[in-house]
């Protein structure tokens, strides 16, 4: 190979390389994916996810996989009702129902009175959004209030209740 083709082979190949870079997850591990409004659908009630401040997404901590939710209850409850393995090493995001920016679900605080996608009325805030004048709720009490809520519209279907 004369010098001229060799530097045309290399800059191709680098060029090549540069080209491949720009492809793949660009996603950091365990961090949020961008939703598709009115499109993606929810992983356990199959609805579209169209909400912006309270959605909820769960990345699989070994395969990176983004598992979307359009309310929070419903990402509580397919941890449970699915056995996720993994589920205590699940990164959690929830979205900041003032500013609808993602949120660490662990670590995000919440309230249990706003009227929600799927009625189970939790909405997650960081520590500046948080209204005045309501009790911080934690992950792990929101998750119990969602479960109890659940329960009971379960009995409320065995009875034939509306």
């Amino acid at each position: 190979m004369n010098g001229f083709d060799r530097r045309r082979f290399l800059r191709s190949g680098f060029l090549l390389l540069l080209g491949l870079s720009g492809c793949g997850d660009r996603r950091p591990k365990g961090g949020f994916e961008a939703i598709h409004w009115d499109r993606d659908m929810c992983e356990r009630c199959k609805m579209v996810v169209s909400e912006r401040k309270f959605a909820a997404e769960i990345v699989d901590p070994q395969t990176n996989k983004v598992y979307k939710f359009d309310d929070l209850g419903c990402a509580v409850l397919w941890l449970k009702e699915e056995k996720i393995p993994w589920a205590d090493r699940a990164k959690i995001w929830v979205t900041d129902a003032k500013t609808g920016k993602w949120l660490d679900a662990r670590k995000a605080m919440y309230t249990d009175d706003s009227i929600t996608p799927m009625a189970y009325g939790i909405a997650a805030f960081s520590e500046k959004t948080f209204p005045k004048g309501h009790k911080a709720l934690d992950f792990e009490t929101v998750s119990k209030i969602i479960e109890k809520i659940e329960a009971k519209n379960n009995e409320r279907r065995e009875v034939g209740a509306p």
